[in-house]
């Protein structure tokens, strides 16, 4: 967080320079502040995108581990097991519709990988 405001700040200051042709005064003006707000949203959801990126990788990566130490045959079961109950949705049918449609802006955003995923990775390793 702390280097999405800091790279907002440092950008914004840029961008508010160049479109206002450096004027004299020093201020920051409300334009400033509008680029700042906007420039740390978009960095922001730039930042979750990575770290939920590593989350994912991180995943695989424990996956992998836990076939090295159980066995692989185990692990893609437990998954298979963890995936029956997984699929099924735990909204009200009232609120149903607003759930999240699957997309792929979606995936960006999922700490965890699908689990057909995270087992076609484990069939297609090399772990005994």
């Amino acid at each position: 967080n702390t280097f999405v405001i800091v790279l907002a700040r440092v950008v914004g200051g840029i961008i508010d320079s160049a479109l206002s042709g450096n004027r004299e005064g020093g201020g920051r003006g409300f334009a400033y502040y509008i680029i700042v707000f906007v420039l740390e949203m978009v960095f922001g959801l730039f930042a979750t995108m990575i770290a939920m990126w590593f989350s994912r990788h991180r995943e695989f990566r424990a996956d992998h581990g836990g076939a090295s130490l159980a066995g692989r045959q185990k692990m893609i079961a437990a998954l298979e097991r963890l995936k029956l109950n997984h699929g099924q949705s735990t909204l009200p049918t009232q609120i149903a519709a607003f759930g999240i449609a699957g997309s792929a802006a979606k995936k960006l955003f999922l700490s965890h990988p699908p689990l057909d995923e995270r087992i076609a990775a484990l069939r297609s390793s090399t772990v005994a």
